[in-house]
């Protein structure tokens, strides 16, 4: 597994309210607290994502800078948030909200949110939020806020302890055998 981690942000770190801009291409950027991860990239091209709620439908025009966040709050294998983020990205499945009281909430291994801004919360029903801006994740990644920037991604209140590394998509790849 090819890795770099980003100077200044790997192993202890602390972006702090001021935040950290970190480049972002092409590749990944794995975000991994002690229990949970999220996995984001940038969206790379411009597309229209449909949101299917219990009541409506809604279109988002979704820009190349624009992010896509996969949250495992419990955390799980890297590579499914990778195939759901691909899923996202290159062929533009639709997400699905769930109603508040829907039972099969609390079954979601993982949530995704496409937005410019991403701001993470641990006070949030999973799957339950058309909002794009706010996505579910757990506590130690609460409060973080993640901003597509011109080449890069901007982090703001990154606890310290968090370990951000830059991960090559090719790895990943659903055509390779792992």
């Amino acid at each position: 597994m090819s890795k770099k981690s980003e100077g200044g942000t790997s192993g202890s770190s602390s972006a702090g309210p001021d935040g950290v801009t970190v480049p972002l291409g092409e590749e990944l950027l794995l975000i991994r607290g002690e229990r949970s991860f999220l996995l984001v990239a940038k969206a790379a091209s411009r597309f229209t994502l449909c949101i299917e709620t219990p009541d409506d439908e809604y279109c988002l025009a979704v820009d190349p800078d624009d992010l896509i966040a996969v949250s495992m709050p419990e955390g799980g294998p890297i590579r499914q948030a990778y195939l759901m983020l691909e899923l996202v990205r290159h062929y533009h499945i639709p997400l699905v909200v769930l109603p508040k009281d829907h039972p099969g909430s609390r079954r979601l291994s993982m949530v995704v949110s496409v937005a410019p801004e991403i701001l993470l919360s641990c006070d949030i029903r999973r799957g339950t939020h058309p909002e794009q801006h706010l996505l579910c994740s757990s506590g130690e990644f609460s409060g973080v806020l993640l901003a597509g920037v011109g080449g890069g991604i901007m982090i703001k209140n990154l606890p310290s302890g968090v370990v951000v590394e830059h991960l090559d998509a090719e790895n990943y790849s659903a055509d390779k055998q792992q």
